[in-house]
């Protein structure tokens, strides 16, 4: 038994079946990123692209699905915008990403690294990640704060301070 299951098991809840699920971090973050769109525009921010035009020609998204994503990432913080203007047109924005959104690369990197071991093409991944200053392969590792690496088995539960129980019913 971990010590999530028996800190909550001694206060007589089953930690699987009486939690309320409405504080959970990762369905949250879903609500804003968890759609197909979406990580792909973090995807081509990531690769270089700042322009609504770049956006639509890479991914051949619906001009308004597009809009809309790109409004509620400016919402959320994850992108800003600037003001660009070239040579015989109007002022424009471009897409740079926050701090904010610079926090969710690992999470999209962990995707990619994830797509590359089991959804590749034959011939391999169609992008390799390199340290720009040694050349190496990147790839997304769990570490604790003290540095260990990790495996999802060798992790453990405990309640944090926003857990919630179910109400009684």
């Amino acid at each position: 038994m971990d010590a999530w299951t028996e800190s909550l098991t001694d206060t007589g809840l089953d930690p699987q079946l009486e939690r309320d699920i409405s504080n959970c971090s990762i369905a949250r973050t879903l609500e804003i990123v968890g759609e197909k769109w979406t990580i792909l525009i973090l995807r081509e921010v990531w690769y270089g692209s700042s322009r609504f035009s770049e956006f639509e020609r890479v991914l051949g998204c619906p001009r308004n699905l597009l809009a809309t994503r790109l409004r509620m990432l400016v919402e959320e913080g994850i992108l800003d915008t600037e003001m660009y203007k070239e040579p015989g047109s109007r002022s424009r924005p471009k897409y740079v990403i926050t701090p904010k959104g610079m926090d969710l690369v690992p999470a999209v990197m962990g995707l990619m690294q994830w797509g590359d071991r089991y959804c590749a093409a034959p011939e391999g991944p169609p992008v390799l990640v390199r340290h720009r200053d040694c050349g190496a392969h990147v790839d997304v590792q769990m570490r604790c704060e003290d540095g260990h690496s990790v495996q999802a088995e060798d992790m453990e539960r405990v309640p944090g301070p926003g857990f919630w129980a179910k109400p009684a019913e």
